[in-house]
């Protein structure tokens, strides 16, 4: 291989290279154990795995010449082989190589192990989609990697991300406990709920601020390429069925949240309870729905969910013709709780967390008449800046992480 055959793929490096910024970088950047010979970065499309990698590099590698990075879903590996590219750049002094979509290339797990085995001194970082079960790949990579996974923007980050506010995050046990002090610090710098009220409309992608009118457009694109292109690439589905997929997503989009009348909807969608559930659960996992169940979710023997949400406000403001008020606040709280804690449908209450704090989401004016006399239980009270006791201003839950 010459370098000429693969100058395509240089051009594309350099030029997504030259335009990423180091002004921000997301919250899962410092976490991560650089250091670990191959890490696997999973989430779901549009949430800043390529510029996690570009910063990375750009951050680390500039000008060093010892690092590469490629997208598998690029048009050059349907004639050429990534092993032969490996090959090719380890001869040329690259030590660090970054792979983009991995689930796009054929045997991409057989292909990542020969490479980790058959070259000691090369680090690898590669991203794939949320649908992926890395774990349960066709080769156990789990002795030689560490996964991580990248979900959108918190609240949190949305003000860091627009320079507005700079704050750590709040772990739940610390909200619960300090909700009223964090509180008032922060709504004596700034008018929160509005503020809150965009993010929810467009925050959760960091791809809104190239969006810009385009947001909603582009993220209904999003959503059917995780359908049309990723979904296939993972679970070698047929057409007709990446068509009932789409059909029901947009069914559920128009209902949540939603009690599932299973028989029903798979119905409506002409498909069988086994490939209805399996659909619904690969939906959660490309991360285009929540789904709520009473025990824990488990993906070898999926049962019926007890409520459906979209996955985040942003989706529902793109795919739902009217968004309820309701049905917004309990698919933001399902949404960032989700992405640190375990979430369980309650027999009272909307949320349980950790199997620990019960919670109750609704409008400012809500009640403790549904889980009163329940210990660790807590109202998330919406168009509140400041909540007291028991009563936490809904917003705040977006400062997890």
């Amino acid at each position: 291989m010459e370098k000429s055959e693969i100058e395509t793929l240089y051009t594309s490096f350099h030029r997504r290279l030259s335009g990423v910024s180091l002004d921000y970088k997301r919250y899962l950047y410092e976490k991560i154990n650089w250091d670990s010979r191959m890490l696997g970065i999973k989430g779901a499309r549009g949430v800043g795995k390529t510029t996690l990698l570009m910063q990375r590099i750009k951050d680390v590698f500039a000008g060093t010449e010892t690092a590469f990075y490629a997208s598998l879903d690029d048009l050059w590996f349907n004639t050429n082989s990534l092993l032969e590219l490996v090959e090719y750049l380890y001869t040329q002094g690259i030590t660090n190589i970054f792979l983009d979509e991995v689930h796009h290339y054929p045997d991409w797990s057989q292909n990542l192990k020969n490479i980790y085995d058959n070259y000691p001194d090369l680090n690898i970082v590669y991203t794939g989609s949320s649908i992926l079960e890395i774990d349960n790949s066709k080769v156990d990579l789990s002795r030689r990697q560490s996964v991580y996974e990248l979900n959108g923007l918190s609240f949190r980050e949305f003000l860091a991300f627009e320079n507005i506010l700079q704050i750590e995050p709040l772990p739940l046990k610390e909200l619960v406990k300090k909700h009223l002090t964090v509180a008032m610090d922060i709504t004596s710098k700034l008018k929160i709920i509005p503020l809150f009220e965009k993010y929810l409309q467009h925050g959760y992608y960091p791809f809104y601020k190239d969006a810009g009118e385009d947001f909603f457009m582009r993220l209904k694109e999003v959503a059917s390429l995780v359908i049309d292109t990723d979904l296939p690439s993972v679970e070698y589905v047929e057409y007709s069925t990446v068509q009932k997929t789409k059909k029901l997503l947009m069914i559920l989009s128009a209902q949540t949240p939603f009690t599932p009348n299973i028989s029903q909807l798979f119905k409506e969608i002409e498909t069988t309870r086994d490939l209805g559930l399996k659909l619904l659960y690969a939906l959660n996992r490309a991360a285009l729905l929540n789904l709520l169940t009473a025990e824990t979710k488990n993906y070898k023997q999926l049962s019926k969910p007890d409520k459906v949400y979209l996955n985040n406000t942003n989706l529902m403001y793109a795919l739902s013709a009217k968004v309820d008020k309701g049905s917004l606040r309990e698919t933001f709280f399902c949404n960032q709780i989700n992405n640190v804690s375990q979430v369980l449908m309650p027999k009272q209450g909307d949320f349980l967390v950790d199997n620990q704090f019960l919670f109750e989401v609704g409008g400012k004016n809500k009640t403790f008449e549904q889980i009163k006399d329940t210990p660790n239980s807590f109202l998330c009270v919406d168009d509140t800046e400041i909540g007291r006791k028991n009563r936490i201003p809904l917003w705040m839950f977006g400062l997890l992480y």
